[in-house]
């Protein structure tokens, strides 16, 4: 049975609408100003109010607003009664959130038609509601499942440490490093374009894929042959129009030298030197398209010899793309400035960083996933 509020002043017009709706099988409320019906409306969540505009202390206008900015009323129908029936008049109820207007006198007929429109409406913004509940829990489930598929934290023979904040929306990213021998680590970030699900699922399949060595004959020390085999494994077709950009390397720890290749994704930044003051920055990326766009791409590697003391960073691009509490958009530039800062202000902690970026974003969630990897290599 839904439950309606009546807020009015005038007991003859609560009785009189108290009968008609009664008489539909509705349960009703009265309250007889407008202060006692926000506190009615907060304790028992009415489907609908029917509120008088003109009222001694709060009037209908403002009843309504604070009944709209409460989140626990957020499906409620509100609908003033008033016998000013001016369109500017109509138009200060809509600007205060009302969802509908009876004119007095009431008439019967209307008051019927108006009440059961509000309350499909209400209904079917509370079975929309519910569904937005699920998706948001199985968003969070499948966000669970992709962050208990990532690498633990490394600290010998080098310190890997990372951060990973899904998107509200989930989105593409998912990374990994695993020793191919005793010598040699790999190391890849990926991002695929686009949130949800369908950005989730190819991004744990190519996890699943090169953690497993599932890619027959390949040489994932090469790491051009890694993503030339990826790109001819995930081609976009008209049921998949998903690419993803990744960038991967393979560290060998005896030489000090990192192979590396990228396809589309943003350099991963090498932060070398003794001095925290004033380290050297080096830009590590390849040419190449993101895989999956096109067949015929060819991917080349590059050579970096690792100084001592040197820290590595790969990320995605929600690590930098981000508006900020001025409206405007964050840049890499300014991210990696973030990081050398950083080597000096806090010793590259990466909680600190992470940190400095969420007092940037003007929003409450990050639009995209963020994710960054730290690598110590002494």
């Amino acid at each position: 049975m839904f439950q309606i509020l009546v807020i009015d002043d005038d007991p003859a017009v609560q009785i009189l609408l108290t009968r008609m709706l009664e008489r539909q099988g509705y349960k009703v409320l009265v309250a007889t100003n407008g202060q006692e019906g926000i506190a009615k409306a907060i304790a028992c969540c009415p489907a609908l109010i029917i509120c008088d505009w003109i009222m001694p202390g709060l009037n209908g206008l403002e009843v309504c607003q604070r009944i709209k900015t409460d989140p626990q009323l957020s499906t409620t129908f509100f609908i003033l009664l008033t016998s000013l029936d001016s369109v500017a008049d109509r138009v200060k109820g809509l600007d205060a959130g009302a969802d509908d207007f009876i004119t007095k006198p009431i008439e019967q007929n209307e008051l019927q038609a108006r009440v059961r429109a509000g309350l499909r409406l209400h209904q079917l913004s509370r079975d929309l509601q519910t569904q937005k509940q699920i998706l948001e829990a199985e968003l969070a489930e499948a966000a669970e499942y992709v962050r208990s598929l990532l690498p633990n934290p490394m600290t010998h023979p080098l310190n890997i440490n990372f951060q990973f904040i899904p998107s509200r929306q989930l989105g593409g990213d998912c990374f990994d490093y695993y020793w191919l021998d005793s010598d040699y680590l790999a190391i890849y970030l990926l991002d695929t374009a686009g949130h949800g699900l369908r950005a989730t699922l190819p991004s744990i399949s190519v996890l699943n894929l090169l953690r497993s060595h599932a890619l027959a004959g390949l040489n994932y020390y090469q790491p051009s042959d890694v993503l030339q085999a990826l790109n001819n494994t995930f081609q976009m077709t008209y049921r998949n129009d998903k690419y993803f950009t990744i960038w991967y390397g393979v560290y060998n720890r005896v030489k000090r030298q990192l192979i590396y290749a990228s396809a589309g994704h943003p350099p991963a930044v090498l932060l070398s030197g003794k001095s925290p003051i004033k380290p050297k920055v080096k830009t590590l990326k390849t040419p190449g398209m993101p895989v999956g766009m096109f067949p015929e791409v060819k991917y080349v590697d590059d050579f970096c010899h690792i100084e001592e003391s040197s820290s590595l960073y790969i990320f995605s691009d929600g690590a930098y793309e981000i508006t900020k509490l001025d409206g405007t958009i964050w840049t890499l530039d300014a991210f990696i400035q973030m990081l050398v800062n950083s080597q000096f202000q806090c010793d590259g902690k990466l909680d600190q960083i992470l940190n400095d970026i969420i007092s940037l974003n003007s929003k409450e969630a990050f639009e995209d996933d963020l994710s960054i990897i730290q690598v110590k290599f002494d």
